[in-house]
């Protein structure tokens, strides 16, 4: 009980320090804590880079099975133009099948929760739909809508459904029941109930299948571009591998990769732009030593 003021008094004592620095001292504060917390994740990424370029450079590997990366790179500078008007073909198809899933997806997870009946119904529906390979259902989307954009934005669409429903599932399914029984004693109607306490307590884990989503999308864009497609990187991919050409062929894969690492950072940065702090997902994170 002796150490309970100065327990207490650290944390003010560190709020009070922050609120009195500059901005600028703040910002380099920021920055340099970011640098701590991050460069055991930039050195690996530097040793694995430069562990390649060595390989590369020395001719330990075939530059047809691993071209180093300076050969990627001056592949992709060599040409820009036609990989940006892939890639934004793609994107575009990525963004509309995400959007409709989430159009579709939120309205569905919440009549499975509010229903028994609906539950049954559409549960293994959705369970079958999603244990089809994507690459088996692309060809009947390709028949039934053809060749253009509407097939790859219908397979992102439903690649990306099934994780959007069921977080929104399991988000609504674990409001704390203490919160429903204090708003019903204030005289709070189901809408009010449901808009002001299951959505919100809902939102961390409707987040997370945005974010299993919109990566999922990707896939199943390139899939549809893969089966029938005139543009779009998995068309381009698939020229490059009949060319044989191995620099392009990692390049567009890199390419793809950091797309859907930016789509997916996006999703966070909104969430971090409309969820409270207590109910981001990183505040659920454990600090080393809290516990102690």
């Amino acid at each position: 009980m002796r150490d309970a003021p100065k327990v207490l008094a650290e944390p003010l004592g560190s709020e009070l320090r922050r609120a009195l620095l500059s901005p600028s001292a703040r910002a380099r504060r920021e920055e340099r804590g970011w640098v701590r917390r991050n460069a055991a994740v930039l050195l690996v990424y530097g040793l694995l880079l430069a562990a390649w370029a060595i390989a590369g450079s020395l001719s330990l590997v075939p530059a047809f099975i691993l071209p180093s990366p300076l050969a990627i790179l001056n592949r992709v500078a060599r040409d820009p133009g036609t990989l940006v008007f892939h890639s934004l073909v793609t994107l575009q198809e990525v963004v509309f099948g995400f959007l409709l899933a989430v159009l579709f997806g939120i309205p569905l997870g919440v009549l499975i929760v509010w229903s028994r009946l609906l539950e049954r119904l559409f549960y293994p529906m959705l369970v079958a739909l999603q244990a089809i390979p994507k690459v088996a259902l692309a060809p009947i989307l390709v028949i039934w809508f053809g060749f253009g954009p509407t097939s790859k934005v219908t397979l992102a669409f439903v690649t990306a459904l099934f994780p959007i429903v069921i977080n929104t599932v399991v988000g609504l399914s674990q409001t704390p029941p203490e919160m429903i029984h204090l708003m019903r004693s204030l005289g709070a109607s189901g809408l009010q109930i449901f808009t002001k306490v299951r959505l919100i307590a809902a939102a961390p884990q409707v987040f997370g299948g945005f974010k299993i989503g919109i990566t999922l999308a990707m896939v199943g864009a390139v899939v549809g571009e893969f089966i029938a497609a005139n543009k779009g990187l998995g068309y381009f991919l698939l020229i490059a591998n009949n060319a044989f050409d191995a620099p392009l062929l990692f390049g567009i894969v890199i390419l793809l990769s950091l797309l859907s690492v930016g789509l997916f950072y996006s999703i966070e940065l909104l969430e971090m732009l409309v969820l409270p702090r207590p109910l981001r997902r990183s505040a659920w994170k454990v600090r080393p030593g809290a516990g102690a």
